[in-house]
């Protein structure tokens, strides 16, 4: 496997195949992978790369070295005196989402700095291989699902530097782990390890830390072979809408959807894969 950085001038993001499985892999071990503006960039770039290429189906989001990511940067949060969090969503990849002309509308109500991984068609996985905090934190829970390695280290950290629940965690973290454990780790700042992570459901599995990154790509392999692409985008389209939708609205869009599927490519092989006992050939089509 070949990393390569995202660009020439951003070395603090690597991007590197294997397969149909692209990975980005966040590259400041040496500060673990501390958030800085070259991360944001060069995470944005990226996965507006995979969301074009077809041949794709996975993305995995990690960290070099030990850690997946420390927070931001204290240097540059030492010169920080304002901010302004607001990320105008890019119309070229709401376009690109499944039926974006019903129902809400995923990147107006995800105008947050990690909406763009909400809004990306492809599922995103966060494989948390070390330390996780503050920002990084908040990072991860954008992306769809999130694997940890035993004995990684977690904290919100904000109310332990004077800052506040910022870039829409206070939104997400509550649907995520529910109301009583976002308060317990919001407002402590305490550090918290992977093993409690999966137990208040922040993490969908907890791996052995000298097999992590295998164990991980072994559940990715597996989605992004035996899962129709067009599916499971249209499945993630689906479930973010639905946080602005009420029981009947969301029903709607998924009988609509569910015509549609019919018609498809991948519904065809489907079911020809099932009947013929074999592994499936998805298009995404």
């Amino acid at each position: 496997m070949k990393s390569e950085p995202i660009n020439s001038s951003n070395s603090d993001v690597l991007y590197s195949e294997i397969d149909n499985i692209a990975i980005l892999t966040l590259n400041r071990p040496e500060k673990l992978n501390a958030y800085n503006v070259n991360i944001f960039t060069g995470l944005k770039e990226g996965i507006k790369k995979i969301e074009s290429n077809e041949n794709i189906n996975a993305i995995i989001i990690t960290g070099a070295g030990r850690g997946f990511c420390a927070g931001a940067d204290m240097e540059g949060l030492k010169k920080t005196t304002k901010t302004n969090n607001k990320i105008t969503p890019e119309a070229s990849i709401d376009e690109k989402l499944p039926n974006e002309i019903i129902g809400p509308k995923i990147a107006e109500h995800f105008q947050t700095r990690f909406g763009f991984l909400a809004t990306c068609r492809k599922p995103i996985i966060a494989a948390i291989n070390g330390p996780c905090a503050g920002i990084g934190l908040v990072m991860t829970l954008f992306c769809d699902l999130r694997f940890a390695a035993e004995g990684a280290k977690f904290t919100t950290s904000f109310s332990r530097r004077g800052l506040i629940a910022e870039h829409g965690i206070s939104w997400i973290l509550p649907k995520l782990i529910g109301h009583a454990h976002a308060m317990d780790i919001l407002f402590t700042g305490r550090v918290f390890l992977a093993e409690e992570a999966y137990k208040i459901g922040l993490i969908n599995n907890c791996f052995p830390k000298d097999d992590f990154m295998k164990s991980t790509l072994e559940y990715v392999k597996d989605l992004a072979n035996m899962s129709s692409p067009r599916s499971v985008a249209v499945m993630k389209s689906q479930i973010y809408k639905a946080f602005f939708q009420n029981l009947n609205d969301a029903a709607s869009i998924g009988d609509l959807e569910m015509e549609k599927s019919f018609l498809s490519e991948d519904f065809k092989e489907g079911v020809n894969h099932f009947m013929e006992k074999r592994a499936p050939k998805f298009t995404g089509k």
